[in-house]
């Protein structure tokens, strides 16, 4: 059993798996070109009907629906693919550089590139966030890189090595800070501009639907919320979490994996989407839209919140809830030894586990 495996909503194709149903068990992952089988999996990232694959080598990989744009060049814009086919930028007449980070809106995907010095320094973006040439030019600026990309629904936030924050796409009700000047009317910008007032260096940046989570380098931890305050999103944010190792969010929780193995967490609650109580220490964590999974340090994968989808197992209650418990989606006590978990993921109503064994990645 090694591979990357998949479990949840797939009404596009969007798991990759090679047909068009929801599962809730997990099941492998399908790839069209062979190379990919060999290739480990670094990272997914999942917009509302499309997922991107980050691998080691950099490369990346599409499977979903691709009408908006999100996926890349595609044979056929109308054209669903249930397995994952590689993507391909247009980005003419340079050849396409590395891909070394990723973040996906609703419709949108935004690239992160390196250049011939294997810097971050290029921001390739498509669907409805693109501009016209997809390259996005004069950023980051001279002398920069991106160290890190977030996304929510539809804004997109970028962090600099310098601790600077770039945001552009949706900031109508205020998660890309002020932008009364730069916006049009539905409050949208159409490129990056940095957000003002920020009082420390960011270190990481993360989205919910229309709030962003801005938090300081370890050691610091100093945290600033901005947008909606629905679920309570800023109002009930900590000013601080020194000791932070992780930060996740879903549309409506904010998740902070502290260095201990417990869990920091605020937000909407109605479907369990907070930790339940008892939780094992954890060593990882991934959010997805309102569900969260987590990679335990006694070597489990589990999830809990709104698993309406089949994306939190089987076993749930009434509207799919998995409230107050969690369930144990992979164990390394039913798989061969030497097995090991390197990657999960989390979208929309979607979950994702990476499991290698012996060194082979399929």
């Amino acid at each position: 059993m090694n591979g990357l495996f998949a479990l949840g909503s797939n009404g596009s194709g969007q798991l990759g798996i090679g047909h068009k149903e929801d599962v809730s068990v997990p099941k492998q992952v399908e790839f069209e070109d062979e190379e990919a089988f060999y290739d480990e999996v670094a990272q997914i990232i999942a917009g509302g009907n499309h997922t991107i694959i980050l691998t080691k080598s950099r490369k990346a990989y599409w499977a979903g629906d691709p009408s908006t744009g999100a996926c890349g060049v595609v044979g056929k814009p109308d054209e669903e693919v249930s397995k994952f086919r590689k993507v391909i930028l247009p980005v003419s007449p340079q050849p396409q550089g590395p891909i070394s980070k990723v973040a996906c809106t609703w419709d949108s995907s935004v690239f992160v590139l390196e250049d011939e010095n294997y810097n971050a320094t290029k921001l390739y973006a498509c669907g409805p966030v693109a501009t016209d040439s997809g390259l996005v030019a004069d950023f980051p600026p001279p002398g920069t890189e991106v160290v890190c990309i977030s996304a929510g629904f539809r804004h997109l936030v970028a962090v600099l090595d310098n601790g600077d924050v770039y945001g552009w796409g949706n900031g109508r009700k205020g998660q890309l800070g002020d932008v009364s000047d730069v916006a049009d009317p539905n409050g949208i910008i159409s490129r990056p501009r940095r957000i003002s007032g920020i009082s420390f260096k960011v270190a990481k940046a993360v989205c919910c639907q229309y709030t962003t989570c801005l938090i300081g380098e370890p050691g610091d931890g100093r945290i600033l919320a901005l947008g909606a305050d629905k679920w309570g999103l800023k109002s009930t944010a900590p000013t601080e979490v020194p000791s932070w190792s992780m930060i996740s969010a879903g549309w409506g929780c904010i998740y902070i994996l502290k260095r201990d193995g417990t869990l920091v967490a605020w937000g909407r609650d109605d479907h369990g989407q907070l930790p339940p109580p008892g939780l094992p220490e954890i060593e990882c964590i991934v959010a997805g839209s309102e569900h969260i999974l987590a990679l335990t340090r006694n070597s489990e994968v589990v999830s809990w919140g709104w698993g309406e989808h089949g994306n939190c197992g089987p076993q749930t209650e009434k509207f799919g809830d998995v409230k107050g418990r969690w369930n144990v989606l992979a164990s390394l006590k039913h798989l061969s030894e030497g097995s090991r978990f390197t990657a999960i993921g989390a979208g929309c109503a979607t979950s994702w586990i990476n499991i290698t064994a012996d060194g082979l990645f399929l």
